[in-house]
């Protein structure tokens, strides 16, 4: 208190003499500086030159727009900082779902015998490819036999009857010949003509081709082997089955009835098990993208049918999509998720999630400028798992950065840091 008293004194009588001489003595600045309450309203000339003015134009920093950062082209394109146009697109609401790879119903052929005999020949086995028309095994059946046999017989009477009926309607045109003689001609040409229509259909519905059938209509008097009957693929596949050897009988009561089974798996099918509350939400059509259970193998594809009877074992709907296996790389049986596309809607202005970032609880995109990039905050509007639209903010045509903009963010930040010290 005593040092209180003693500073408040010697203030006072300092201000008193300064009043009363324009030089304040030496040891009463001493003293006054000694008890630190020197006034510094006025600072001594060498402090006013130590101190630079903000307001030169010579020591000045040069400051950048707020929000705004110089980036060259290198350090873009260093940073892998890729830029694209804003423009319009769609989004789209799916729904995903577990399913399995199964077989297209549509390309999957069992070949059966449809005669009664035994394999003498097998050209096909499991596991093999087959084209459309392939010779896959040869069958010895006297049924075959009978039937090409009728025919040729068939055929040779049909021609003696045409023949003969062409003589016989000649001369009674010319007025040589009675009209009953005439007539009975004509009736056995037609029923010779009917029994070789009824021959040919029966060798149509052995399976005969009609390429063979021309062949015996063409020469008949050259045939030979009438017991072979050869069995060929219905289609392009795969042998997945072979139900019979060598000398396997066929054809007949309690004896095999199928030979091969044949399926093209240039195309399968996703099974997909779909609850009551999501069934209505599916179509028929609606776009499907594929993805195989730990791999990065991914298929597009479309929903082909949906059951319209429920498991009652699961309670849930069978809906089935197709998609493409020309590379045989999506093999029946695997699993796989699927999401189904249930909704698309267009907007005006869509950019990809990437290009968003978050400074100072506002969400902002980085334009691109002839400089580097101007910050601009964006209001969104609805999106998708890919993209957001954007409701104000940006324009189309203008070019933002869609990748690694989390860079773009840290630098500016860094940038706006450095600059408010």
């Amino acid at each position: 208190m005593k040092l209180i008293v003693i500073a408040i004194v010697a203030l006072v009588g300092g201000v008193i003499m300064s009043a009363m001489m324009p030089q304040v003595p030496r040891w009463a600045s001493t003293y006054l500086a000694i008890a630190g309450i020197q006034s510094r309203s006025a600072p001594s000339p060498g402090e006013a030159g130590a101190r630079p003015s903000s307001s030169g134009s010579g020591h000045a920093e040069e400051r950048q727009p707020e929000g705004t950062l110089a980036m060259s082209a290198e350090r873009i394109s260093a940073a892998r900082i890729e830029t694209a146009e804003v423009a319009g697109g769609s989004l789209t609401r799916k729904l995903s779902l577990p399913g399995t790879i199964v077989p297209d119903r549509n390309n999957i052929w069992r070949v059966a015998a449809r005669v009664v005999g035994t394999v003498t020949d097998l050209r096909k086995g499991l596991g093999d490819d087959v084209a459309a028309g392939e010779l896959l095994a040869i069958i010895d059946s006297r049924e075959v036999a009978e039937a090409r046999s009728e025919y040729i017989a068939a055929l040779v009477n049909f021609n003696l009857q045409k023949t003969l009926f062409e003589r016989e309607e000649t001369l009674w045109r010319s007025r040589i010949q009675a009209e009953q003689q005439y007539l009975r001609a004509k009736n056995a040409f037609t029923e010779a003509q009917v029994r070789m229509h009824l021959a040919r259909q029966k060798l149509s519905a052995l399976g005969v081709g009609d390429q063979e059938i021309s062949r015996m209509s063409a020469a008949p008097e050259a045939m030979n082997g009438l017991q072979r009957y050869e069995i060929r693929s219905p289609g392009i596949g795969r042998v997945v089955e072979r139900m019979v050897d060598l000398g396997t009988p066929v054809g007949g009561e309690g004896q095999a009835k199928e030979l091969f089974s044949i399926i093209d798996l240039r195309t399968v099918w996703v099974e997909l098990a779909v609850s009551p509350a999501d069934l209505g939400q599916i179509r028929e059509g609606n776009a499907v993208a594929v993805t195989m259970a730990g791999s990065d193998l991914r298929a597009e594809g479309k929903i082909v049918f949906i059951s319209p009877i429920f498991s009652a074992e699961t309670r849930s709907a069978r809906v089935f999509a197709a998609i493409a296996n020309e590379n045989l790389a999506w093999r029946p049986g695997s699993f796989v998720s699927a999401d189904v596309v249930t909704d698309k809607i267009d907007v005006e202005i869509r950019v990809p999630r990437a290009a968003l970032q978050t400074l100072e609880g506002a969400t902002v995109v980085f334009v691109r400028t002839d400089a580097g990039f101007e910050r601009r905050k964006v209001v969104i509007g609805r999106q998708d798992d890919n993209f957001v639209e954007i409701a104000f903010g940006v324009d189309p045509g203008e070019s933002i950065a869609v990748s690694n903009t989390f860079l773009l963010k840290a630098e500016l930040g860094k940038s706006e840091a450095e600059h408010s010290h």
